[in-house]
């Protein structure tokens, strides 16, 4: 039992390592708000609550990663949407890069690939 505890915690680490990048590749295809970014990335089982978004678009802000605006919802109150700035762009970008050669990295050592020496 320990063991799938610990093994579930290195998955969600894992799944906390890439949520960032998913949200900035995200918004590189079109500008979001936060309630959108949680439903997609809840459909695809990268996360489970709105309390895990808010925190990290934040922080990209704050990094200069997104920019935002304010926009009258039809139907409701106000809402923030998200759009990449120039170095969320380059982010995205570099991100790309690396993860596929760490994902082709892992993929083929999960697989059984053959050596390389």
């Amino acid at each position: 039992m320990q063991a799938e505890g610990r093994e579930r915690n290195s998955l969600t680490e894992l799944r906390r390592g890439v949520v960032e990048h998913c949200v900035l590749a995200l918004l590189g295809r079109e500008e979001r708000y936060a309630v959108e970014l949680v439903r997609e990335l809840g459909r695809r089982g990268l996360i489970t609550s709105e309390g895990t978004v808010y925190p990290l678009l934040s922080r990209l802000r704050g990094r200069g990663l997104v920019e935002t605006t304010w926009r009258e919802g039809g139907s409701g109150p106000p809402r923030r949407y998200y759009r990449l700035s120039g170095d969320g762009v380059t982010a995205v970008e570099r991100f790309r890069r690396e993860w596929a050669v760490l994902s082709e990295s892992v993929e083929g050592i999960i697989a059984g690939g053959g050596d390389q020496a």
